[in-house]
């Protein structure tokens, strides 16, 4: 696990991505798997902490089989959200199918965003075993908190995106 490079949200940004959300009212929809709860748990709560934390109430969780759904459904919420989080865990196994379902899932929900213009934060973990997976899921103890990351990533482009339509 890297972290090397993730960027600090200064309480400069949060206040103006505060300011900026409330603005414009975003809607927020978080697609989750419901692989692997414990993790995904961590990651919707980190989601809802960065949108608390920037004043976002409108946030719907909305769950997705598993990490191979999350563009199809993704692509659906677009329509309804200004801002979709999509998480998901997918942790190595012993066949290529881990492979198949990263590669599927980052591909689409890249799709999704730039078909229907909406940002999509990309809160998939793609991990070697779950201590890895842990380690990202903003838990007690977990060295990253990856479903605040996504969040922040989405809104922060949706605020970048209406500035830009200005």
């Amino acid at each position: 696990m890297s972290g090397t490079g993730t960027p600090k949200i200064e309480a400069a940004e949060l206040e103006a991505l505060r300011a900026a959300a409330a603005e414009q009212n975003l809607s927020v929809a978080v697609v989750a798997s419901r692989w692997h709860q414990v993790v995904m748990d961590g990651l919707i709560a980190g989601s809802r902490r960065f949108c608390a934390e920037i004043g976002l109430q409108d946030l719907t969780v909305v769950r997705a089989p598993g990490s191979f759904e999350l563009p199809v459904i993704a692509s659906h919420a677009a329509k309804h959200f200004d801002v979709v989080v999509a998480l998901g865990v997918v942790i190595r196994g012993g066949t290529p199918h881990f492979d198949y379902v990263c590669t599927a899932a980052t591909e689409g929900l890249g799709k999704v965003a730039l078909s229907t213009g909406t940002p999509v934060g990309f809160g998939l973990l793609t991990c070697d075993d779950e201590a890895q997976a842990l380690d990202r899921a903003g838990l007690q103890g977990s060295k990253e908190d990856k479903g605040f990351e996504a969040a922040h990533a989405a809104v922060a482009a949706a605020v970048e995106i209406a500035a830009l339509n200005r």
